[in-house]
């Protein structure tokens, strides 16, 4: 099945990779950043609308991106990943020592990773979440030292991807393996299905 071709609203070459794995037609919309904390949390807000919550904003800032750039119309798709352990939100590292900190907690335990889709065509939002549960294996101090030196957790939710060295640590995944990646793809192709 194919699809008009569509904004990408993520520098994430995971997410390229992976609408190219299913063959979808896509350019990176590089918004910039909004001013301040990058994706803070609000006040009560559970990890679970925190994630669905970020990725609409990011649709919201790409629709407003293509008017004032008089971009042409496409659908735009958005995505936001976290990981989410004893109801905390783990974000992307702020430094390696932070890295460390995670990739501690995260070490012989059950974690979950959200990842929501949210489309944007015609002035609608139509979204969609994957929840995968991560198991980890216990972690050694040094094990977690040199994957935080070969630079890899920085930039990822949680400190870590899978699809990289970190795959080693998970013990176990059920849900979707290209959500923990940012981009699950059963979701992306059924959102676009369902709306292209």
């Amino acid at each position: 099945m194919s699809f008009p071709p569509i904004y990408l609203a993520s520098a994430s070459p995971r997410r390229r990779e992976l609408l190219d794995q299913i063959h979808v037609a896509h350019e990176v919309l590089r918004v910039p950043a909004p001013a301040g904390e990058d994706e803070p949390v609000l006040e009560n807000e559970s990890p679970a609308d925190y994630v669905c919550r970020t990725a609409r904003e990011k649709a919201l800032r790409a629709r407003d991106w293509i008017r004032q750039e008089s971009l042409p119309p496409r659908p735009v798709l958005a995505a936001d990943t976290t990981v989410i352990l004893d109801g905390d939100i783990l974000g992307k590292p702020a430094d390696a020592q932070h890295a460390r900190d995670m990739l501690r907690r995260l070490s012989d335990s059950v974690h979950e990773v959200r990842t929501a889709i949210v489309l944007d065509w015609r002035g609608r939002l139509d979204e969609d979440l994957s929840i995968t549960r991560v198991r980890f294996r216990a972690l050694s101090d040094a094990e977690i030292d040199a994957y935080c030196a070969s630079g890899e957790p920085l930039g990822k939710a949680g400190a870590y991807g899978i699809q990289g060295m970190a795959a080693i640590f998970v013990a176990h995944i059920s849900g979707s393996y290209t959500g923990v990646m940012g981009l699950p793809l059963f979701e992306t192709h059924r959102l676009l299905r369902a709306n292209l």
